[in-house]
């Protein structure tokens, strides 16, 4: 690690002299781009200025890209022998960026498209001039764009020309959402943003050929004052054309759904090469629905029918289209779907009818097109993490059956193994294994006891039963887990999906302890959750999720879980369970049953730098109480900190309680030949921040800081250290730094971070803040996926 603390700056310092050299191969009389920077109009309120943020775009001209504040990639290809074309130089080609030369042509293009622009958002009066610097440093130049915005153009009315006159009622009964104000500025953006939501507004009530182009403005601003009278005109649609090739415009048609195809099976590659595919096709009609299949359905009609919220006779409605697909992908059985529609002769009574007054009417044909994914499939996942004195690594292995029973039933198995090894001398049982297995079946409706006709609008319906298995053999203890779960999700068709799990059975039966063992933990809450006890309990879940519908911009995740446990059992407890005698709690098939509540919170974000450059950032927090029948939260569903998704710097459950001593540093430990890491609490609070930058191809990197620790709620630690006080819990915080490695490989991301703890709270006073860097206060932690 001595080696070590010299290299690391050498190589670092060699990057940044090597980077200056990126100009050596750049010709005479040209100029290597090295930055570009656009002055805001500092003399326009903030509120009203334009970001350079929102300009960026409009520059022609970048320079390279960069690697942490050096020009590394331009290094990087300019080490390639241009006279040479082999395929070590086309390596470092392909991995390095080719220098941008400063263009004027570029840079004059740039200025004027930073001008329309400025003029779009209503400043017709503004001014874009620029500046090149070629004398800061030999060959490289630096542009700067200086924006003068000048006084905007305000609106001073607004109106309307309906040239559909019928669409002037509908529109009328949402101008309160209109983005269009009188005395804001005559912005081009907001209304072409106004044209979008008339769109949409009217595309959710039957007008499925109405488009913005349905919509032009009229602008007058000869009243002077730099005010402007804004004019919103409706246009009328092309029916046809007369024989002088004059268009026929009518009024826009308001349409209902006709016959709805659905493909079950579809094979586009057949479809498009094969001119007879559809010729093959049967036909088979339930409750409306037109199933268009092949072959013999392998999934039943009626679970078919369940999943299409559409019906013949209703208005279109672009909101149910949308819920058709969420619906359609959301059972797991189909890998792809598209939904078209057709106009159709009206041959059929309407179910739904318009309330518009001289509207033409017309059906709309909708076809279903749904390829199926892969009836079986596996999956593989590994996880990792190491010190020291520690080594851990998991993997999971599942099995998935798509639709088991004909009914879109999915039917998961998964089997996990897991080893630990501790390397220290205070330990005479180092090694640590457990495996289990995990059995899910999934339904794509709610299994109720009852019917109701308001499930009907739920969306995405579920309903799982899931048995599980584990065993674990650690140092000084062994036991077994089983459980057992019943559970329901929905989402609301937007960003928010639910769980509830109104019956959850764990029964935790622990085999063997070592005495010893047990009687060394000086935390009595801690030593109880060793016991065997029942956990019955409902459980449920909360998740804001807009990430799908970001992707590559800015994406919020909320996620909230909490669980009760023993509340029923305690209602019940005269009829069904007995006290344990010369105890003052109730046992259920001999066991102590589990009473407390637990909820954890998860918010994250993450602010989009560039095209793939990120910021992400989380907090959380978690809380857990025993009360009644329990006196202890079970030790599996304690909080710990550390390993590859929370803090990086350690390994899992080493870190915590609050400032607690480590074993090591203790010299009144009572079991001082026993090491295991079970430092856990009952209340947990951790935030993350994340650096994400492109490297080369699908590799990525990352820098992060991480701050976190748990603790125990008073009352439940006999060690003050370990008690969580508001006042001062922040000096309790461990806070470590690291650097990570990302493999993007499409289906999955492939991840290894190394953690570097900055502060350490459970090192004696004097010596928390870490200057000495060594291997001990650091860890490698691998794992699949983004932490958050």
């Amino acid at each position: 690690m001595r080696l070590l603390r010299y290299i690391l700056p050498i190589a670092l310092l060699c990057i940044l002299l090597q980077s200056c050299s990126v100009t050596r191969r750049i010709p005479d009389g040209e100029y290597f781009l090295q930055k570009v920077k656009i002055e805001e109009d500092n003399e326009t309120p903030k509120q009203e200025r334009i970001t350079s943020d929102q300009m960026e775009k409009y520059v022609r001209q970048s320079p390279t890209k960069r690697f942490l504040g050096t020009n590394l990639y331009v290094w990087l290809y300019n080490l390639a022998n241009p006279e040479k074309d082999n395929g070590w130089n086309r390596f470092k080609r392909r991995i390095g960026k080719a220098p941008v030369l400063y263009d004027d042509a570029m840079v004059q293009t740039s200025a004027g498209n930073l001008k329309i622009y400025v003029d779009s958002r209503g400043y017709y009066s503004s001014e874009v001039t620029y500046d090149v610097d070629t004398v800061r440093r030999p060959k490289r130049a630096y542009v700067t764009y200086h924006i003068t915005q000048g006084e905007p153009y305000r609106i001073s009315s607004l109106d309307y020309d309906f040239r559909d006159r019928p669409l002037g009622e509908v529109i009328a009964q949402d101008t309160s959402s209109s983005l269009i104000r009188v005395g804001e500025i005559l912005d081009i953006p907001t209304l072409d943003k106004e044209r979008e939501r008339i769109a949409t507004y009217l595309k959710e009530r039957g007008y499925y050929n109405f488009s913005v182009n349905n919509i032009e403005y009229m602008v007058d601003t000869l009243a002077g004052r730099r005010m402007a009278d804004v004019t919103m005109v409706v246009k009328q649609t092309v029916s046809g054309y007369n024989d002088r090739g004059e268009p026929i415009m009518d009024n826009n048609t308001i349409y209902h759904i006709g016959d709805i195809n659905l493909f079950p099976n579809y094979e586009p590659t057949i479809a498009v090469t094969d001119p007879d595919y559809l010729m093959r096709l049967d036909t088979l009609d339930y409750e409306g629905l037109r199933i268009i299949s092949a072959d013999k359905l392998n999934v039943r009609k009626g679970v078919l029918r369940s999943i299409i919220p559409l019906h013949s006779g209703e208005l279109f409605d672009s909101r149910q289209v949308e819920r058709t697909y969420q619906d359609i992908m959301s059972m797991g059985y189909f890998k792809s779907a598209r939904i078209s529609f057709a106009e159709q002769k009206r041959d059929t009574t309407l179910v739904d009818t318009t309330s518009v007054a001289g509207v033409k009417e017309g059906l709309l044909q909708c076809n279903i097109l749904c390829t199926p994914a892969l009836k079986q499939s596996f999956r593989v996942e590994l996880e990792a993490s190491a010190t020291s004195s520690f080594y851990g690594v998991s993997a999971t292995v599942g099995y998935q059956h798509r639709n088991i029973f004909k009914g879109a039933e999915a039917l998961d198995i998964s089997g996990t193994a897991g080893y630990e090894y501790m390397k220290t001398p205070k330990a005479n049982k180092r090694h640590a294994i457990e495996f289990g297995i995990t059995a899910g079946l999934s339904f794509p409706n709610l299994l109720l006891p009852m019917r109701t006709t308001r499930l009907k609008s739920v969306n995405q319906p579920k309903t799982r039963l899931q048995v599980s298995m584990l065993y674990q053999d650690r140092p000084y203890y062994r036991r077994t887990l089983a459980g057992a779960t019943w559970s329901y999700s929905w989402s609301n068709n937007r960003y928010s999906s639910f769980m509830v799990a109104p019956a959850s059975i764990n029964v935790i039966d622990m085999k063997h302890i070592d005495e010893a063992f047990l009687a060394s933990i000086s935390n009595p809450y801690l030593r109880e959750s060793y016991k065997s006890q029942l956990v019955a309990g409902i459980t449920g879940s909360y998740t804001y999720n807009n990430q799908r519908r970001n992707l590559g911009g800015d994406a919020t995740l909320v996620h909230l879980n909490w669980e009760t446990a023993g509340n029923l059992i305690q209602g019940l407890e005269t009829l069904f369970s007995q006290e344990e005698p010369g105890t003052d709690y109730y046992t259920i098939l001999g066991l102590r049953y589990a009473q407390y509540f637990r909820v954890d919170l998860s918010l994250s974000h993450k602010f989009m730098l560039g095209a793939k450059t990120a910021i992400a950032a989380r907090v959380m927090g978690g809380f857990g109480m025993s009360y009644g029948n329990g006196q202890t939260v079970p030790y599996d569903r304690l909080f710990y900190a550390g390993g590859s998704n929370s803090m990086r710097g350690w390994t899992p459950r080493t870190l915590g309680p609050g400032s607690q001593l480590a074993d090591e540093y203790r010299d009144d430990y009572v079991g001082g030949n026993y090491y295991y890491p079970q430092q856990m609490g009952n209340i947990k609070l951790e935030a993350n921040l994340e650096f994400r930058f492109p490297i080369w191809g699908k590799f990525f990197g990352a820098t992060f800081l991480d701050a976190g620790n748990v603790w125990y709620m008073k009352g439940t630690d006999p060690d003050p250290d370990g008690i969580f006080h508001i006042r001062d819990f922040y000096k309790q915080l461990g806070f470590n730094t690291g650097l990570g490695v990302r493999l993007d490989i499409k289906f999955a991301v492939l991840r290894l971070d190394w953690g570097l703890q900055l502060h350490n709270p459970n090192r004696p006073e004097g010596e928390r803040w870490i200057h000495d860097f060594k291997w001990k206060g650091m860890a490698l932690n691998f794992g699949v996926g983004y932490p958050f």
